[in-house]
């Protein structure tokens, strides 16, 4: 699986904590981890929630990668953006019970955590055990087992509604401001990652000719 790390720019300080803890534990799984950053607070190249939303549909309907691992101050607007985008259902994890309740239950795309809000002593195990959680088991087996088929058929159907209410990834690309989109995909290793590992030619060629 292909894990791509985005960092907000409230939290970009803490970029090395996040990503050491979730290689730490991605990694000896047979995973692949894509740090997007941004990698420090002084970066040239600043992400908001917003642009990681935006930069969570990119990575996921392009299949350059499996699931995208975000968050910001409280984990709450990164969620939002990322479930504004087509294809992408991110969970809000605050602890372990939420990494696997989402992993089993929702079976979803992207997780968005808070990296200010209740981020203390032994943060840094607080994310290990929750990566693991999410990244250890296949997703979507269901809790309690006898309810999994239930779950199964209600995942199906909000991905055909959120099919049918949002518009396919291309056409955000072109209809959103510009401007937006050229800030989410200026980072340092963005080119280096996304087009090596992009599957739409499409989508590649458009962001290569915003991109400049």
């Amino acid at each position: 699986m292909k894990i791509a790390l985005i960092t907000e720019n409230s939290q970009a300080a803490k970029n090395s904590i996040i990503n050491d803890a979730l290689t730490a534990v991605a990694e000896p799984l047979g995973h692949q981890v894509f740090n997007y950053g941004m990698y420090s607070a002084e970066d040239s190249a600043s992400l908001t929630y917003v642009m990681n939303g935006l930069l969570a549909g990119i990575l996921l309907n392009s299949k350059a990668a499996d699931f995208v691992v975000t968050g910001c101050g409280t984990g709450m607007g990164s969620m939002l953006a990322c479930n504004a985008m087509p294809g992408v259902f991110c969970g809000l994890v605050i602890d372990p019970t939420d990494a696997f309740l989402f992993s089993q239950i929702n079976d979803g795309n992207a997780m968005s955590m808070p990296y200010a809000k209740g981020f203390g002593w032994a943060a840094e195990l607080n994310l290990q055990d929750c990566y693991r959680k999410i990244f250890e088991n296949e997703g979507g087996a269901g809790y309690p087992k006898e309810r999994a088929h239930f779950m199964a058929a209600n995942r199906s159907i909000l991905k055909d509604v959120k099919a049918a209410s949002c518009r396919d990834m291309l056409t955000v690309l072109k209809t959103v401001d510009q401007d937006l989109l050229k800030a989410a995909i200026a980072g340092e290793r963005f080119a280096e990652y996304f087009y090596a590992n992009s599957q739409d030619e499409e989508m590649s060629a458009y962001l290569r000719s915003v991109a400049g």
